[in-house]
């Protein structure tokens, strides 16, 4: 495993003088690059990722070819919130391949890829429309949900929420996942020709894996289909979805949450009473957006009985996507079959 670790989120900039962004991000060349700017045939490419967990699905594709640096890694962490530093932007700028999740999910990498001018190849795993694209001077591949170029973008629109653009979580629509661990092994491919067929041979491990998960959850939606849930942050929608999950949050409680503010006291009401009349199978509780509001519901569901299933932004230090979400699921399913 090559997945750099990185200090607590709490630091300070580390890299002498605060023009390191400015430093070039635009000029520098990729570490190990040779003098025509491509990365050196035998050295690790260099991978930036937001979170840590695109830099999971970045390492099961690389391999031992990669080196691996997310940018938020701490699992108690909010990547919505967080704020680059001039070391994030210096790491950005000498990267051979960036993966992001977009979709204002992780503003702050893409404050840090617009502020300059670097070419660097770019893979974006939601971009809130439907688009699959390549920029000038450098490869970008975008995804909305699994949509490419050529094919029948899916419609995510469950759980009776809407998004305006979309749910940025991303990392939970399983199709998703598999289709930018392909677009990673196409940009690596096109860094090492000579190894595409490694990567693209990785990518296809990995997607068997995450197949394994999406029939996990599709023996959800075959046994607990229907089944009401309530959640505290709309952060595991695509799950919720392919399980036929019925999500009965207030819509105005969801919309509060996303944006930071205080639901109304009729839109908790509503929650505490599914709480309360056993209409909910389950709460679905997001640490990282814990509000004072959520915690007295976590304490509720515990008093009444009603499972609570932790399902997070990141995952735990030194686990991998395909064992985070695989414990994700059986929570989730160890839930729903009443267990505590």
């Amino acid at each position: 495993m090559t997945v750099r670790s990185r200090p607590s989120r709490v630091r300070t900039a580390a890299v002498a003088g605060g023009a390191v962004i400015g430093l070039t991000l635009a000029g520098c060349g990729s570490a190990g690059a040779g003098d025509d700017g491509a990365p050196s045939s035998g050295e690790a490419l260099e991978v930036v990722a937001s979170t840590s967990v695109w830099g999971t699905v970045a390492q099961a594709v690389g391999g031992e070819d990669v080196e691996v640096t997310p940018v938020v890694d701490d699992p108690g962490a909010d990547p919505h919130s967080y704020e680059s530093t001039p070391r994030d932007a210096a790491e950005v700028g000498k990267a051979d391949l960036v993966v992001f999740n977009g979709g204002g999910y992780d503003e702050f990498m893409q404050q840090i890829l617009s502020s300059t001018a670097q070419t660097t190849p770019k893979v974006q795993a939601f971009q809130g429309e439907n688009t699959h694209s390549h920029s000038d001077g450098g490869s970008e591949h975008q995804h909305e949900g699994h949509a490419h170029e050529g094919k029948e973008p899916k419609q995510h629109g469950g759980g009776g929420h809407s998004h305006e653009h979309g749910n940025e979580h991303i990392w939970y629509d399983l199709d998703a996942v598999q289709d930018v661990s392909q677009s990673i092994a196409d940009e690596l491919g096109a860094l090492r020709p000579e190894q595409q067929q490694e990567f693209t041979d990785r990518a296809s491990a990995f997607a068997d894996q995450v197949t394994g998960l999406q029939q996990r959850v599709d023996d959800i939606a075959a046994r607990h289909g229907g089944t009401k849930v309530v959640v505290t942050e709309p952060i595991a929608h695509y799950l919720v979805e392919r399980g036929r999950l019925d999500d009965i949050t207030p819509q105005e409680f969801v919309d509060s949450v996303e944006t930071g503010g205080d639901p109304s006291v009729a839109a908790v009401a509503e929650i505490r009473k599914s709480i309360d009349s056993g209409q909910a199978g389950a709460l679905i509780y997001n640490p990282q957006t814990e509000s004072p509001v959520t915690e007295q519901l976590r304490a509720q569901a515990e008093q009444r009985g009603l499972p609570v299933v932790e399902l997070t932004e990141l995952p735990p230090e030194s686990t991998d996507y395909v064992a985070w979400m695989d414990s994700q699921i059986a929570a989730l399913d160890a839930a729903l079959n009443g267990q505590r």
